[in-house]
Order: C-alpha cells, then sequence, then structure tokens
C-alpha cells in the first residue's frame, strides 16, 4: 500500500510551534514576555525552590508617559527606562518564610536567566502547590545507553576543555545517539 504524495515543498511543523501560537496570549495575558520563565521554572531556580513555589505573574508598574520631543533637529528623543516588574509567585503553605528568605537568590537567578534586570521585587501568594506544577512530571526512568552510543559521545565531546559542560554534553549525546527507545541508531 502507498502513501498519498504530498505537495512539493511541504515541511512537517512541530507541536511546539502550534501550542507556542496558542499559549502566546494566555501567557502575555499574566505579564510574561516569555514562557521561558513557567516552563523551565525548575532548571532557572533549582529543583529546592521548585518545590516550594512556582510563578503566577509579572506586575509590571504604570509606564511614564515620556517627555514630548524636542523639535530641533538632531537631537534623539530620550525615553524613561522601564522599571522593573514584581514577579508573584505561589507558595506552598508553611513555606512562605523560607521564600521570603530566598527572594534574593530567585531574583538574581531569575535576571540571569532573562539577561537584565526584569525582576526588582517578589510577592508571595500562600496557594498549595501540587508535584504537576512545581516540577516536570516524572516519565520514569530513561533507559541506559549502550556503550556504542556512549563511545561516539564521549569521541564527540573530546575537544571540550570544561569538564562539567562535556559531561552534559556527553550525557545529551548518549541520549540523542541511542534514540528514544534506548535501542542505537533510532535517532
Amino acid at each position: 500500500m502507498s502513501l498519498p504524495s504530498r505537495a512539493k515543498g511541504f515541511k512537517a511543523r512541530s507541536l511546539a510551534d502550534y501550542v507556542a501560537r496558542e499559549l502566546d496570549p494566555l501567557i502575555a495575558a499574566r505579564g510574561f514576555g516569555e514562557a521561558s520563565l513557567l516552563l523551565c521554572w525548575r532548571e532557572i531556580v533549582g529543583a529546592r525552590i521548585a518545590r516550594i513555589c512556582a510563578p503566577a505573574s509579572l506586575q509590571w508598574p504604570p509606564q511614564r508617559r515620556a517627555k514630548p520631543a524636542d523639535p530641533s533637529p538632531g537631537k534623539r528623543r530620550e525615553t524613561t527606562p522601564r522599571e522593573p516588574a514584581t514577579l508573584v509567585l505561589r507558595v506552598d503553605p508553611g513555606f512562605g518564610l523560607e521564600a521570603q528568605h530566598l527572594a534574593p537568590t530567585i531574583i538574581d537567578r531569575v535576571n540571569a536567566h532573562l539577561g537584565w534586570r526584569c525582576v526588582a521585587r517578589i510577592a508571595l501568594r500562600q496557594e498549595a502547590i501540587t508535584p504537576a506544577t512545581a516540577s516536570r512530571p516524572s516519565l520514569g526512568r530513561a533507559p541506559k545507553p549502550d556503550a556504542a552510543a556512549r563511545a561516539r559521545a564521549i569521541e564527540a565531546a573530546e575537544g571540550v576543555a570544561e569538564e562539567g559542560l562535556r559531561d552534559a554534553l556527553i550525557r545529551l549525546g548518549e541520549r540523542a545517539l541511542a534514540g528514544p527507545s534506548g535501542a542505537p541508531g533510532d535517532a
């Protein structure tokens, strides 16, 4: 049985392309400019902090109106820099004090992830955090990659001088070369 022919130039799109288009208005309504803060929360703040709190929204201060432009040519229009936002966190009941003490660390990690001073304050809202919102659901242990995939990954990463980065690349390479089922060549 033959498959129906597809139009020339048709390319498959990933599901993420469709989901992102639908999520963008929802994320923007919460004050977030991008989804990475929500989707990568555990990686940004660490597993310990992600167990007790999760981002709810970003509250931006009202924008100041810019001064009227000077009509003289050659002068640049001065713009006022945007003031940083307040990150509202949902915190598991009983961990509010700990989250308050960790606030400077959370602010530093979020700003480092975003690449600019986006967050200046944190507001806490006590609300039960379910394991699904605190961290990614566990899909079980990944199968152990075979020796051939590990050897190819080590060979590919041998030029990297930094040990931590090299180890991370080897782990990534093992999984990528082993494929989704753990068998070599499935990728």
